[in-house]
């Protein structure tokens, strides 16, 4: 399969594996923690096999596996030897570093149960010598936060667009029905003018164009969404600099079906002019009932 791809994560204990899986898993890889080196083969094999459902994956296979770790390099000359393509990430750090991460952490060195760590993270290297010299992509985590080292993963397995953008979601809803649980951010837009209170808008949503029309016309909503726009310009690449996959705009209003949604939808449709991966999502516009006006819908 040409859009195939096995990675296998290696390196010393405290280099960062678990990070770099968890970062693997957000760029859509199948990953799977401590395999047996034997396994590998025939697990890639049946993921080759799924119809492109399984197309990417990451295996972990560092020292924990004991004795099983021993047969690595044996099996990845067997799977070249029978034309299977993978790659090899092995992750490393300075003495001083993995020392301190232990320290931290608190937990022992797979190596060192009854020792210091040093003496562990000496034997470690030792054995990961042979390994480390077959790898694909070394990388030194000493001096990486884990922002800049998931950057760094997704530099090198991330897809061409994939890389680009984190997913973000613009939500709209309504104060009555509760906050979304969720958001990242909360934009509260009761301020503004309300069509609720308009009879031949009260039963229409903030999608159509009528009560669209009617909010813009107001100068408050132009200075607002002129400001709003502008802060969002300015923190969704800082998101995205920082390593975040995932955002949610949250925009509120009353009831969720006027004045959130018309400005949830002007954020989307700036955001998606931009280039960003972004979709809208509409709460509380299923609550769509006309009822008295002393109810303050909207």
């Amino acid at each position: 399969m040409d859009n195939f791809r096995l990675v296998i994560i290696t390196g010393l204990s405290g280099a960062g594996k678990t990070q770099v899986a968890r970062a693997m898993e957000d760029l859509g890889y199948f990953c799977v923690d401590n395999l047996p080196p034997m396994l590998i083969p025939k697990f890639a094999e049946i993921c080759a096999q799924s119809g492109g459902r399984v197309s990417k994956i990451a295996l972990v296979v560092d020292i924990r596996g004991g004795e099983f770790f021993n047969t690595l390099i044996q099996v990845l000359e067997e799977m070249e030897q029978q034309g299977h393509l993978y790659e090899v990430l092995f992750l490393e750090a300075s003495d001083e570093t993995l020392i301190r991460r232990y320290k931290e952490s608190r937990r022992r060195h797979p190596l060192a149960l009854h020792g210091r760590v040093s003496e562990g993270i000496t034997r470690e290297r030792e054995r990961l010598e042979m390994i480390r010299g077959r790898a694909t992509h070394i990388i030194d985590t000493s001096s990486l936060s884990t922002a800049e080292l998931k950057n760094k993963i997704a530099e090198l397995y991330a897809g061409e667009h994939e890389y680009e953008r984190m997913s973000i979601t613009v939500l709209s809803f309504g104060f009555k029905y509760g906050m979304p649980i969720d958001a990242d951010m909360v934009f509260d837009v009761r301020f503004l003018p309300n069509p609720f209170y308009v009879d031949s808008l009260r039963c229409k949503s903030g999608n159509t164009t009528e009560v669209a029309e009617y909010i813009w016309k107001w100068p408050i909503t132009k200075q607002f969404m002129e400001k709003l726009t502008g802060l969002i310009d300015f923190l969704v690449p800082n998101y995205i600099k920082e390593g975040k996959s995932q955002l949610v705009i949250a925009v509120g209003c009353t009831g969720g079906m006027h004045r959130s949604v018309f400005v949830a939808d002007k954020i989307f449709e700036g955001l998606r002019n931009k280039g960003y991966k972004v979709n809208v999502e509409h709460r509380d516009i299923r609550h769509n009932v006309c009822a008295p006006a002393e109810d303050g819908k909207g």
